[in-house]
């Protein structure tokens, strides 16, 4: 058995990134309808939430708007309305609908 095989730990998900770049994680590998299709079977046992990240960053996150959203369903029911996208003080996008406390100086 190569190396490489004992890092796949379920089909399609790779445990190796550690080995190319710092840190843990894992990455789902594979065409991009094999990628939606793991993705989707995250989604069907409750994961609504994935933290993705490629590289090179930039490429891979045109690569995956291109060729693995289309795949995905778009629920109205987890996507958060266009009213509802929380803005902060520079037009950025804040995770979730919780902003963090004000801090107020103690002075």
């Amino acid at each position: 058995m190569a190396a490489g095989a004992k890092l796949e730990v379920s089909p399609n998900l790779w445990a190796g990134v550690g080995l190319v770049r710092g840190g843990a994680g894992t990455a789902l590998v594979g065409d991009p309808e094999t990628v939606a299709e793991r993705m989707k079977e995250y989604m069907a046992a409750g994961v609504d939430t994935f933290i993705l990240s490629g590289y090179p960053h930039l490429e891979e996150a045109y690569r995956f708007a291109e060729l693995v959203f289309p795949l995905l369903p778009l629920s109205t029911t987890t996507a958060p309305a266009a009213t509802s996208v929380n803005m902060g003080p520079f037009g950025e996008t804040i995770a979730n609908d919780a902003r963090p406390a004000l801090r107020v100086s103690q002075s």
